[in-house]
């Protein structure tokens, strides 16, 4: 009976082994069968290419401009009196010298009669007295006397005559009236808080300003001295064309805070489409940089030292070139490097792309124009 427990155990340790040698069979198997397989080759990145260009590129900067009105006017009575008519409608374009207001005028015009009526009377005296003093028969300090009443008497008819125009309160612009601020009925004073009764807006011109980085000034001086700097307002979300019209205004200093030099145009305003406050879209040309490289926007990388671009040669390889952008239209750059005009630059993929290394070139993009 002791042979058989000692069978068992001899059968445990040929299975275990048996178990054991099958394990390390598989492993070695499943670590050595790829060592006769054909290697693959190193990965090549696809990229997207376009030609690099030659070509003329304007300089334009674009930014946002409020529309500013050349002139604002309050207008306010010269007289005391009950404000008595109104002759115009908020919110109406009016002339220069065009009646607006008129105040009750009875008193000025009583004034103005009395004042003609003491003129008279003082004229008569004074020619009289001018006889007799010729004649001797007077003295010269009454003759004088009566010549200076004379003329207070014509000063005081020409303010009644005054006092009874200015009843008649008239435009003193071209422009678009704002809202009655005193109504008719009500009584117009002149002391030292007088109440404006409109404001007139002067839009038929108008003016546009707006602000450029001063890293713009040398472009702006330059193109101002030749008289060809001008400003373009896009009116595309108001229905309307573009409209253009020369700098007329530059700024004697730049912003501390912001680094911006303020310019302004002056729009003829025709159609009274610009309104004061408005926010406008403009475009100002500043220069034109002939025959420049021309690469696409995106095809410029920011390195840590300068920027660059990827050119693939013809035989498919990556060189890095280090450029400097002379201007960025938000869609092409104008660059100065050693790239060559037809070369390509890599467009997309450029972040699978390495300096020495192959790419699978797709069909290049058309540059744009």
């Amino acid at each position: 009976h002791e042979t058989q427990p000692a069978a068992t155990h001899w059968r445990r340790y040929a299975i275990g082994g048996i178990a054991i040698i099958l394990v390390l069979g598989g492993f070695y198997y499943w670590t050595h069968s790829g060592n006769n397989a054909p290697r693959r080759g190193p990965i090549v990145a696809p990229v997207r290419v376009a030609n690099v260009v030659q070509r003329d590129m304007e300089v334009v900067e674009h930014t946002i401009g409020t529309v500013v009105a050349n002139s604002t006017v309050s207008v306010t009575a010269r007289v005391q009196g009950q404000l008595t008519k109104a002759y115009f409608k908020e919110g109406q374009m009016v002339k220069e010298n065009d009646l607006l207001f008129e105040i009750d005028p009875r008193p000025y015009q009583a004034a103005y009669d009395n004042a003609v009526a003491t003129l008279a009377s003082a004229k008569s005296t004074a020619d009289r007295n001018q006889r007799l003093s010729l004649e001797n028969a007077i003295s010269a300090q009454q003759n004088e006397t009566a010549q200076a009443a004379y003329l207070q008497a014509k000063a005081n008819a020409e303010a009644a005559r005054l006092n009874l125009e200015f009843t008649k309160i008239r435009s003193p612009v071209n422009g678009k009236t704002g809202p009655i601020m005193l109504q008719p009925g009500n009584l117009v004073s002149v002391n030292g808080l007088t109440t404006p009764l409109v404001t007139i807006t002067q839009i038929q011109p108008i003016k546009v300003s707006f602000n450029l980085p001063q890293s713009d000034l040398p472009r702006i001086q330059a193109r101002a001295q030749h008289g060809g700097l001008t400003a373009t307002v896009n009116l595309h979300d108001a229905g309307g064309e573009d409209i253009t019209a020369p700098v007329d205004f530059i700024s004697n200093a730049v912003s501390n805070s912001a680094g911006t030099l303020e310019l302004r145009a002056t729009f003829a305003n025709t159609d009274a489409v610009l309104v004061p406050g408005q926010l406008v879209d403009v475009t100002v040309a500043l220069a034109n940089i002939k025959d420049a490289i021309v690469v696409p926007r995106v095809a410029v990388n920011i390195g840590p030292d300068s920027q660059y671009v990827y050119v693939v040669t013809p035989e498919h390889v990556v060189e890095q070139h280090n450029v400097k952008v002379l201007f960025d239209d938000g869609n092409s750059m104008a660059i100065q490097s050693d790239v060559k005009v037809g070369e390509m630059v890599i467009t997309d993929g450029a972040l699978r792309a390495l300096p020495g290394g192959k790419v699978n070139v797709a069909r290049p993009r058309p540059q744009a124009a």
